[in-house]
């Protein structure tokens, strides 16, 4: 590989509920109608009776789904959720190992408190983004907060996307048509 011509990690941010999940999965739509394979795993929000009450791993490339937190008592917490470290290992760390070996595209959503729970995630996401793989992931406003996330931040590696309420309904085009030209042009090796 030249050189001068590096893989895209692509991170975006924004405030909570401003749409970044929302981005990815027009990012992801966009990827795979270009005949790409994308893996990984997305979180949403699980809502009941207008509240929050809780977040769900779906894997990418599988479909399937797991509690990430939820109300109740237990721990670890952050806020009023019940962080399932568990659930995010067994399905969405793998999902991520499982899209660096098989994926043309490698998703984490998202990179946060609750995740940064975990130990496996963290090495997770780091041999995410230092494999030959492109790489889409959001990172939770707090990330600056926590050493890992600092860390993360301080890389070289990536391009940084921020959604807003003036760009959320286009932005994701720009975040396709970037990670669409590295596959294209081959400018990862497998």
């Amino acid at each position: 590989m030249n050189p001068s011509m590096r893989k895209v990690n692509v991170l975006v941010t924004g405030r909570p509920g401003i749409g970044k999940t929302t981005l990815v999965m027009r990012v992801v739509e966009e990827i795979r109608n270009h005949g790409f394979k994308v893996g990984g795993f997305i979180s949403r929000e699980e809502r009941a009776g207008g509240s929050r009450i809780g977040f769900i791993l779906i894997d990418l490339a599988t479909g399937e789904q797991a509690y990430l937190a939820r109300v109740g008592t237990g721990a670890p917490r952050i806020g009023k959720y019940v962080v399932l470290v568990d659930n995010l290992e067994r399905l969405g760390v793998k999902a991520v190992i499982e899209a660096i070996g098989s994926a043309d595209l490698v998703v984490i959503d998202e990179i946060g408190p609750m995740e940064l729970l975990s130990q496996a995630f963290k090495r997770a996401v780091v041999q995410a983004l230092d494999s030959p793989k492109p790489v889409l992931a959001t990172v939770h406003y707090r990330a600056r907060d926590d050493p890992f996330g600092r860390a993360l931040l301080s890389r070289d590696d990536y391009h940084m996307f921020t959604v807003t309420e003036n760009n959320r309904e286009s932005l994701y085009l720009q975040v396709a048509k970037l990670i669409n030209a590295s596959l294209r042009n081959g400018l990862h090796s497998f």
